[in-house]
């Protein structure tokens, strides 16, 4: 599950900013020189943590397919397919996923890997929790 949902985000759902169930959602890996923040708000906010261009990964991230946002007895569940980078080698700390739809990149969540996550000319994939990528529940 995401570790850290933006403060932002909920006004971006609720203003239509995004748009959950229409938007087009990447995935961007982070070093472990970023100091995560809720009040990040943009992708632009986080850029300078990102990944360098090359070997295996593309700055922006990966697109992330068949994203899915259901709702079920009172808890929304946003999910998507685990994103890969394939012939990889870089070490990455964070993922942050964005609504690359939105007008300014929005920022959605972040994922802590807990420790520097290293490839070397393989397939780096970040694996969603089985539940997703997170849940709002009321309360």
């Amino acid at each position: 599950m995401a570790d850290l949902i933006y403060n932002s985000f909920t006004e971006y759902i609720g203003d239509g900013t995004i748009d959950m169930d229409n938007d087009t959602f990447k995935a961007a890996l982070l070093d472990d020189g970023h100091t995560p923040s809720a009040a990040h708000t943009h992708y632009t906010d986080v850029s300078g943590d990102e990944l360098a261009n090359g070997n295996g990964y593309t700055t922006g991230g990966a697109t992330l397919a068949n994203v899915s946002w259901g709702q079920t007895g009172g808890t929304a569940t946003f999910d998507a397919d685990d994103p890969s980078w394939t012939e990889a080698s870089f070490t990455a700390r964070y993922a942050v996923i964005y609504s690359d739809t939105a007008g300014n990149d929005e920022l959605v969540c972040l994922i802590d890997f807990s420790e520097n996550k290293t490839v070397s000319n393989g397939t780096f994939t970040i694996q969603f929790n089985e539940s997703g990528i997170f849940t709002l529940a009321k309360s």
